[in-house]
């Protein structure tokens, strides 16, 4: 038992080490290299990279080796990757100014955090391995521990934003995980005393294969060509389906901060369950709800239909928990003896990282709709195992490929029907179809290949005939995410969105297309601020800092000087075509737009250049957190010229960051106002006039004496009425549990 104890506490420690270092350490470039995805999709690609060649080394060093020399040659680099402890910068490096930073993040990330990245995760296979030539009566399937590895993932990723981000800046964090680098040291040394003790001495141990599952009585085939490729079809749909499923709810249901966590929360979960020696889920059960569930999420993606997000939500998450249950539960049922098992997670990794790879990078290049969470889920279909009763009947064959047609043909005529007007879209016709649809997929489902296909079917059949999003005149996907032009009120606004947040609108009224609607009408809190400073001589100097749709563009005046600064280029285009918005176009002002990270790009900006500086990026899941730090203020504060204002947009339905502005107003000696009006993010949909609210800086408040001359402008408080403050947020800390509405 205790051996037991020793092996499974290393390999919990070893994995919350593993998953609290990449946002550490990620965290820690962001400053230098902006909020940008290639950032985090960079050092992603890097993580999984590293993971791989540990998952190498420890497959080929106890080939080349055996498990007693192997321990000796780890004992060995995990005592040298103390050199690069504690975790930071580099001291002196900073990228480029110009060109991709993508190297220098590689460099960064290689010499900071490589060599410890390294050995702690050749951690879980490698141990399993030792396991094995111990001679505990579980030996023979030592495949249970990978259950505890998981779990020690689970306490970090919840354990990383609920305990240490709030409660420790990025140094104190640093000489936590080398504090939990030490104990792992301790703990791995512990369990080669017990290989060394309990193996025979200069012998290259090797389980004999086939081997048995030791609670089962299974015997365990040695590996060939075709369970390769099983391995990494079974491991990519998953992976893939993880992201696809992330960024499908943030996209189309809710943008909510810290969103990502659940399902991936969910996706090690399945790990833990299948892995363990009784799983309290079993896979005969999982099969049989997974079409269930399938064909309910099918519906929802072929009509577009979102009904509430409290429905949509944990329905598209039961499926992806239910699907990747099936293909974690495939993968422990085929696994090989004990003495394959290094190079079974060598191909469970290779298939982990496509996923990745095919829907972080592939995917945003390659479509312009979350096009990559569908195709898992109809490879996730076709990867099932046969279900039905007896053999295949001769016909079976042929069917398999006769009835998704059928079922394509038909749907093109149901599609062809709501154009001719014999069928109601959206009414009880469309209901009585899905309906119909749903229940012949799920007869279907007994049979993977015909199975698949009919749901790839149905996937195709909305995707080439518009059955989603009749009123989408233009989209394309970005890393930052899709973009989306609508016509919207019988066609008198064009709006943009960028997932399920508007970030733009402009009648098709020629005589109000300069006219700002949403948050920023005229009589809205911005209103107030451009109002306030036209009554000052001379033309204004305006940087906004996120452009949308240009629609701030419309307060512009002839002989006004403005600077967009925009990280996303397909904003940038949708802005200038003149097809869907004209307020670039149309605005009698100076217009620049500048690509790239607001932060970074402001550095070169003169200082005591603007008048007015208008921050327009928190918004919906990604708040850019490193724009709104004690030494992100420092820079504004000094581009801005005597007498200047600063105003931040801060209308969300999930995060209140009034009082991380007003701690960190009060941390630089600035004055602060701030105006709600309206209910936050709440849309007239008939005249596009949003509530919104709105914060404003200056370094006096004499300053913006002007703006407190309109009504309902308000001081920001030194203190919140309950006696609690923000810490000011900095660049090696924030706390965005602090910011979150908990009442939604």
């Amino acid at each position: 038992m205790a051996l037991v104890v020793v092996f499974t506490a290393a390999l919990v420690v070893s994995a919350a080490l593993l998953f609290s270092v990449q946002p550490m350490f990620t965290r820690m470039v962001l400053p230098m290299l902006g909020g940008t995805p290639a950032v985090w999709n960079t050092s992603l690609v890097f993580y999984q990279a590293a993971l791989l060649a540990g998952y190498v080394y420890a497959h080929i060093t106890a080939r080349w080796l055996g498990v007693r020399r192997q321990a000796a040659l780890h004992m060995v680099l995990l005592l040298a990757a103390f050199l690069a402890l504690p975790v930071g910068l580099p001291e002196g490096w900073t990228p480029a100014g110009s060109g991709s930073p993508i190297l220098w993040l590689f460099t960064v990330l290689l010499v900071s955090v490589g060599l410890p990245f390294f050995v702690v995760s050749a951690t879980a296979p490698m141990l399993q391995k030792w396991f094995s030539q111990t001679g505990h009566p579980d030996a023979s399937d030592p495949y249970f521990l990978y259950a505890a590895s998981n779990a020690g993932s689970i306490v970090a990723l919840l354990g990383y934003p609920l305990l240490a981000e709030p409660y420790l800046r990025l140094k104190g964090q640093a000489f936590a995980w080398t504090g939990g680098y030490v104990l792992l040291v301790v703990l791995i040394s512990a369990c080669a005393l017990i290989v060394w003790r309990t193996t025979v001495s200069g012998a290259r141990e090797e389980s004999p294969a086939p081997g048995e599952d030791s609670v089962s009585g299974e015997v365990l085939a040695p590996p060939d060509g075709g369970r390769r490729v099983w391995w990494v079809l079974l491991s990519f749909v998953p992976s893939s389906l993880l992201l696809g499923v992330t960024t499908h709810i943030s996209t189309d249901i809710a943008s909510v901060p810290l969103l990502w966590v659940v399902p991936l929360a969910l996706y090690l979960l399945t790990f833990v369950i299948v892995f363990a020696r009784r799983p309290v889920l079993g896979h005969s059960l999982m099969l049989r709800v997974q079409p269930i569930l399938i064909v309910a999420v099918l519906a929802l993606l072929v009509e577009g239909w979102v009904v509430i997000w409290w429905v949509a939500f944990p329905l598209h998450l039961a499926a992806f928990f239910v699907t990747a249950m099936v293909c974690h539960g495939e993968l422990v049922s085929s696994r090989p003896p004990a003495a394959d098992l290094t190079e079974f997670y060598i191909w469970m990794s290779v298939g982990g990282i496509l996923g990745g790879v095919f829907s972080a990078i592939v995917a945003p290049v390659v479509f312009d709709s979350v096009a990559e969470y569908p195709l898992a889920i109809v490879l996730a279909c076709l990867l099932r195992p046969f279900t039905g009763l007896g053999g295949p009947k001769p016909y079976d064959r042929a069917l398999d490929f006769i009835l998704p047609l059928l079922a394509l043909v038909l749907l093109r005529g149901v599609d062809l029907g709501y154009d001719a007007g014999i069928l109601e879209r959206g009414g009880n016709d469309t209901v009585a179809i899905v309906s119909l649809t749903a229940v012949f997929c799920y007869f279907m489902s007994e049979r993977p290949v015909r199975f698949g296909l009919t749901v790839g079917a149905v996937v195709l059949a909305g995707a080439l005939w518009g059955r989603m999003e009749t009123d989408v005149v233009y989209k394309e996907r970005s890393f930052f995410g899709v973009s989306r032009v609508k016509l919207e009120v019988e066609g008198r606004y064009t709006t943009l969105y960028h997932g399920t947040t508007i970030h733009g609108v402009q009648s098709t009224d020629p005589a109000r297309r300069l006219e700002p609607l949403a948050y920023y009408t005229r009589e809205g809190p911005i209103g107030d601020v451009f109002g306030a400073l036209s009554t000052r001589p001379g033309p204004l100097r305006v940087a906004v800092i996120g452009l949308g749709s240009g629609v701030m563009a419309g307060y512009a005046r002839p002989g006004d000087q403005w600077t967009f600064y925009e990280v996303d280029p397909v904003v940038e285009r949708i802005a200038r075509d003149t097809r869907y918005f004209t307020f670039l176009e149309d605005s009698p002002a100076e217009v620049d737009v500048v690509l790239g990270d607001g932060r970074l790009s402001l550095e070169s900006a003169p200082d005591g250049q603007y008048d007015l500086l208008v921050f327009d990026a928190f918004s919906s899941d990604a708040i850019p957190m490193h724009l709104i730090t004690r030494e992100a203020l420092r820079l504004y504060t000094s581009k801005l010229a005597d007498g200047g204002i600063m105003a931040f947009h801060i209308s969300d339905r999930y995060l209140n960051l009034g009082p991380v502005l007003a701690a960190l107003a009060e941390d630089a000696g600035l004055s602060a106002m701030a105006k709600e009006v309206g209910d936050e993010g709440e849309a007239s949909r008939e005249t596009f006039e949003f509530g919104s609210v709105w914060v404003v800086m200056a370094r006096r408040m004499n300053d913006m004496e002007e703006l407190a001359e309109y009504p309902w402008w308000e001081p920001m408080p030194t203190k919140p009425e309950d006696g609690s403050w923000p810490a000011p947020w900095t660049d090696d800390f924030s706390n965005i549990l602090d910011a979150l509405r908990w009442k939604m």
